[in-house]
């Protein structure tokens, strides 16, 4: 039996096309592992829990996650983004029982680069790429929003600079420890830096690439290989 359930959250606002290619990757991806998707409009893409137009926030990701985490079955859970390649290498870690665990294997694109490269910031704890036990991530999140109920009460020094992922500020916020670790895949997962992501607002395309570059991935290809899956149609 299966040990993983994959928590599949979006704001539905990314374009159709490309939705659709990064939903082949991660099908490809896990095989016959469950999918929840937690989404902001219904979806036919695993088991779907349609949360409604409830804003695109930090705040509502985390919620978006806990959602999917509670409704899971398995022993562990594994986040995966819509704008995201995931290699099927990725989904087969497996942390402690009470360990929190993420991938900093990762490349990120720019689409809007040209002409394209890949840039990496090494040993990066994100969202996209958490492995955890079920119930110590319901705990930790639970907790989260208990204290925290309404995203209009938290103080802008806490929101802003420490509403992040679970094992990194619970300290900032007040709550439980949570124990986390890095791993780091044999192949690399595929970030895609957009106009429909969020937090493309805060820098838009002055975000800058790393000193880390490349050109190719393997095996995913070239830069220019991988940009197709955003805007080809």
């Amino acid at each position: 039996m299966n040990d993983l359930t994959i928590i599949y959250y979006t704001s539905n606002r990314v374009p159709t096309n490309f939705l659709a290619n990064t939903q082949k990757i991660l099908l490809k991806a896990v095989n016959d592992t469950p999918i929840i998707s937690v989404s902001h409009k219904p979806m036919t893409f695993g088991k779907n829990i349609c949360v409604g137009d409830i804003g695109c926030s930090a705040y509502n990701i985390y919620k978006q996650v806990l959602i999917g985490a509670k409704k899971a079955k398995t022993e562990y859970v594994a986040t995966a983004e819509d704008d995201v390649l995931y290699p099927a290498e990725h989904f087969m870690y497996r942390p402690d029982k009470n360990t929190l665990a993420y991938d900093t294997n990762k490349w990120s694109i720019f689409t809007w680069t040209n002409p394209p490269i890949f840039s990496q910031r090494p040993n990066r704890r994100t969202m996209t790429s958490l492995i955890a036990p079920r119930e110590e991530l319901i705990r930790t999140l639970e907790e989260r929003y208990a204290k925290y109920p309404r995203q209009e009460e938290i103080p802008n020094s806490i929101y802003e600079y420490y509403w992040g992922e679970p094992g990194r500020f619970e300290d900032h916020l007040g709550i439980s420890k949570v124990k986390s670790e890095k791993f780091s895949c044999s192949v690399s997962s595929i970030i895609f830096s957009h106009p429909d992501a969020f937090g493309f607002g805060h820098l838009g395309t002055r975000k800058a690439h790393s000193q880390i570059r490349t050109t190719e991935v393997k095996p995913w290809g070239t830069a220019t290989d991988v940009l197709k899956y955003y805007k080809d149609v």
